[in-house]
């Protein structure tokens, strides 16, 4: 398995291509789409935006000229064809973008999307970076070396995962109860009350960033899309975290079913697990 990084030169150019796009194609959307512009995909509440077609088609186009020999997985591109998502497995680099996430939040005009790419070698995950157009900050990391918080000028701050003790009753996580099999919903849902607090923003991107920032100590998954947690997935593990599949399974962005949770030590992943293992079917 090769987990070297990525030079760091691309890596400049990979976050300017995202700071550009989302500039050009994202900021100027918010909150001024035409509803023309907006379309169900799948379900009414799972939308495309003009601002996702056109962010992903120019990172596409960058992604070429910056690692003209990786293979490019976006989220658009696998709606339109669903053969793309091959491309994750394929030897090499692949670049994977979800080129706004929390797009119903978006199109609602909710301060609470990102942009998320991650490069994979071999199907591993090498580099990620969870972007905010909003504020133009950045969560990273490179395999094996930490979680960083950045701002353009400024020194990048190094992150850790929360260091709460393992009671259920302290705990703060994510569980987007919808993502879940609606007859285990019920179940799932009246346990709830054992934590401290079950948030869901709707946006991989920022359930990430705050888990990272020992803002919530876990984030239980019940779809694995690529585009929404291989950054994620890495940015936490390099933060001191723990991510697995819920039947034990070492996370990689080839899994596309099952569950999975990130937490902020294995303390919190063995009493979260062991707390929802048998609500959601494991």
């Amino acid at each position: 398995m090769d987990l070297s990084p990525l030079p760091q030169d691309r890596i400049d150019a990979l976050i300017d291509a995202v700071r550009h796009a989302a500039k050009a194609e994202i900021l100027p959307r918010f909150r001024a789409m035409p509803p023309e512009t907006v379309h169900a995909k799948t379900a009414p509440d799972d939308l495309v935006t003009e601002a996702d077609l056109r962010t992903e088609a120019r990172l596409t186009k960058a992604i070429a000229d910056i690692l003209p020999d990786a293979k490019v997985l976006g989220e658009e591109a696998v709606s339109d064809n669903p053969a793309v998502m091959q491309n994750v497995a394929a030897p090499g680099l692949c670049v994977i973008i979800d080129p706004v996430d929390g797009t119903w939040n978006f199109a609602s005009g909710i301060a609470a999307f990102g942009t998320i790419l991650a490069v994979t070698r071999d199907g591993h995950t090498i580099f990620g970076l969870l972007y905010d157009p909003l504020l133009d900050d950045w969560i990273m990391a490179s395999a094996g070396g930490g979680a960083w918080y950045c701002r353009q000028g400024q020194p990048a701050d190094r992150l850790q995962t929360s260091a709460v003790e393992p009671r259920l009753e302290d705990l703060t996580g994510y569980i987007s109860l919808f993502l879940f099999r609606k007859d285990r919903q019920a179940k799932i849902a009246a346990s709830f009350p054992a934590f401290r607090r079950i948030l869901a923003l709707r946006c991989s991107c920022h359930e990430y960033r705050t888990l990272a920032s020992g803002r919530v100590d876990f984030n239980l998954n019940g779809m694995l899309m690529p585009w929404d947690h291989a950054a994620g997935a890495l940015i936490t593990t390099e933060a001191g975290g723990v991510v697995r599949m819920m039947d034990g399974r070492p996370y990689t962005p080839l899994i596309q079913d099952g569950y999975m949770m990130a937490a902020n030590d294995e303390a919190t992943w063995d009493a979260v697990h062991a707390h929802f293992a048998d609500k959601i079917g494991m």
